[in-house]
């Protein structure tokens, strides 16, 4: 089958890179990135990194508003699967990117299908539920990651073309758990980033969704990590472009307690989360790699679409939205500063992280329905 694939963003990257050997195995891909993470931080060194091949296209689309984007890569997938005329096309998530090769396919006439279908928050405020909304229904193959996905699909009355393969982020954290699982990788990753990191002597966060950049959330977040860090147990932020920026037009400093760097490659980024005391953020993907991790998680959103991944816990992940007391407590409960070294490495000590499966579930299905 003759597929085209379109990424945009460093989580679409992850999983082009669990799934893209598998499938050019059983497949001819051609790799289209939209260039939505547009720089070399957000996006780029992960191609060297995964050992992901250059695009056959990179549109070069940047940043800008959800209607300016989506538009300008409409603009530019159309004239590309004229050209290439695939068998299908490929896409993953829930970006503007993942919404714009949906639409792309759809209006000429190709099939869609989807990785990562069915995820629902339930929240159309969230521009990421929109698009996987369309997506999803736009699709004639939607390859589910969750017994929930299954079923979230169902209720919209999509049953044709559901298969659940399993987590494709899964696959490729098994394949790199034993280069973090060591805390000597913390040595170089602290001498890079200027700071000293030892295992469970740190926490580790991430914030980007649209609904935590608005000026009160802002507030909310940054008073908590303020209160949550410290000198001696600091907050490491991995700072998305995004949030940096609307933090500088509300003119907010983060206190002393937060260590904020650039986004991080995949390996530092799962090393930093695996060694943490623990792990706040509003990233689907941080949530999924902290709990195959063991890592504690707390979710500041009101509510998440990786339902399993809360439930299976055993209480270890914990959905605290943006109240700062409650984050505070569900920190001193699951990561007290004077057990969390010694449980990080125990943790170091028992990680066993098995594939998922869903790479090859995905190319085989796809191989199945070859013309």
């Amino acid at each position: 089958m003759r597929i085209v694939s379109v990424v945009g963003t460093r989580p679409q990257l992850i999983k082009a890179a669990a799934l893209m050997p598998v499938l050019r195995r059983r497949h001819q891909e051609v790799f289209v990135d939209t260039g939505q993470h547009y720089d070399e931080s957000m996006a780029g060194a992960f191609f060297a990194e995964l050992d992901l091949p250059r695009p056959d296209y990179s549109l070069g689309v940047g940043g800008g508003g959800h209607a300016e984007q989506t538009a300008k890569m409409l603009e530019r997938l159309e004239p590309i699967l004229l050209d290439e005329r695939p068998d299908a096309v490929l896409v993953y998530g829930d970006t503007n990117s993942t919404l714009a090769g949906a639409l792309t396919a759809a209006k000429l006439g190709i099939p869609v299908a989807h990785v990562e279908a069915g995820l629902r928050s339930f929240d159309r405020r969230m521009p990421e539920e929109i698009n996987r909304v369309v997506a999803d229904h736009l699709s004639r193959w939607l390859f589910a990651p969750t017994p929930t996905a299954v079923a979230n699909l169902a209720t919209e009355g999509i049953v044709q073309g559901v298969l659940m393969v399993g987590d494709l982020m899964q696959d490729l954290a098994a394949r790199v758990a034993a280069d973090v699982r060591d805390p000597a990788v913390l040595g170089p990753i602290g001498k890079r980033l200027g700071m000293r990191l030892t295992s469970g002597g740190y926490l580790f966060a991430t914030i980007h969704r649209a609904e935590n950049r608005n000026p009160a959330a802002l507030r909310s977040w940054a008073a908590t990590l303020a209160a949550a860090g410290s000198l001696d147990r600091p907050v490491v932020l991995a700072l998305h472009p995004g949030t940096r920026a609307a933090l500088e037009r509300e003119g907010i400093t983060l206190a002393d307690g937060v260590a904020v760097v650039e986004p991080q490659g995949y390996r530092t980024t799962l090393s930093l989360q695996f060694h943490a005391a623990a792990v706040l953020t509003d990233s689907g993907g941080v949530q999924r790699e902290a709990a195959w991790l063991g890592v504690p998680c707390l979710i500041l959103r009101d509510r998440t679409e990786w339902v399993e991944a809360v439930a299976e816990s055993g209480g270890r992940m914990v959905v605290v939205g943006l109240d700062g007391a409650k984050t505070l407590g569900e920190l001193a409960r699951l990561a007290p500063a004077d057990t969390s070294p010694a449980l990080a490495a125990e943790r170091a000590r028992t990680l066993r992280l098995a594939p998922a499966g869903a790479a090859a579930a995905v190319a085989a299905a796809l191989e199945a329905a070859a013309p």
